[in-house]
């Protein structure tokens, strides 16, 4: 596949690798290997610039991630147009806790609180951040049915699911646009998801595509390995990768063509 690819049958146009952002606005309660800093607005706008030179052209935010989608809003001020963003509802981040609400008024809610954070009148695309219980939330929540309305209404593009289940994931790959999945060379169960994606046509995001920062070191170049693995299903649409380190994001750029120069090679 190519660089830029139709993400499933959404018509959205993103990069192989989409710029996870929950380091721009939180640091507390994240399941990173390491302690980090908030970068400040002059570090973030280098990495944001960083990413449109690269060719990145896909920003994953949430309400969780802290004060990311208000960042994001004045960062991007007059780019808008340049990126496709990815926003959640269900999740919010407060004094340290999160809090769960998937009820049909806070999924409104949480739409109208991100389109105004992110200063923009549509966003692209808007994923339930589950808390684990994927398929009470599809079956007996209405949230999907929320997104539905919100996006034929015009506020968002496409819908979808960030799953935690084999069986959630499949079941959001049934009634949405989007499943964003979890997926790496240390944790690879929800490949089942991916084939349910690909064969349904519907568009899939790998979340945790280089383990967090947890990668080991069973093999020689276990970035290359991440982005062989991870890329090379059929199913893939993007990948999010998390770093606010400048040399890390050219590393995962470089290694991500190098996995689709070796696709295009062998097709």
């Amino acid at each position: 596949m190519s660089w830029i690819r139709v993400l499933g049958d959404t018509g959205i146009e993103v990069s192989a690798l989409g710029l996870g952002t929950v380091k721009l606005g939180r640091n507390e309660g994240v399941k990173y290997p390491g302690n980090f800093t908030i970068p400040d607005d002059q570090a973030a706008t280098r990495l944001l610039s960083q990413a449109r030179e690269l060719g990145i052209n896909l920003i994953d935010t949430a309400p969780a991630y802290g004060s990311s989608e208000e960042r994001l809003g004045k960062l991007l001020k007059g780019q808008r147009n340049q990126w496709v963003i990815c926003s959640k509802v269900g999740e919010q981040f407060e004094q340290g806790v999160s809090h769960f609400d998937f009820s049909p008024e806070h999924t409104r809610a949480s739409v109208q609180r991100s389109l105004e954070r992110l200063d923009t009148e549509m966003i692209d695309m808007v994923l339930i951040h589950s808390d684990g219980n994927d398929q009470r939330i599809i079956e007996e929540l209405g949230t999907l049915q929320a997104l539905a309305e919100l996006k034929s209404e015009g506020l968002i593009r496409a819908f979808g699911m960030s799953t935690k289940t084999v069986a959630g994931g499949r079941a959001a790959a049934q009634q949405a646009d989007i499943v964003m999945l979890t997926y790496n060379l240390a944790q690879r169960e929800e490949e089942a998801v991916l084939n349910t994606c690909a064969e349904l046509g519907k568009g899939a995001i790998i979340k945790k595509a280089l383990a967090s920062g947890h990668l080991t070191q069973d093999c020689e170049d276990p970035i290359q390995a991440s982005m062989d693995l991870v890329l090379g299903h059929p199913g893939t649409g993007a990948a999010i990768i998390g770093t606010i380190t400048p040399k890390h994001l050219q590393a995962n750029v470089e290694a991500a063509h190098q996995t689709l120069n070796k696709q295009a090679q062998s097709n």
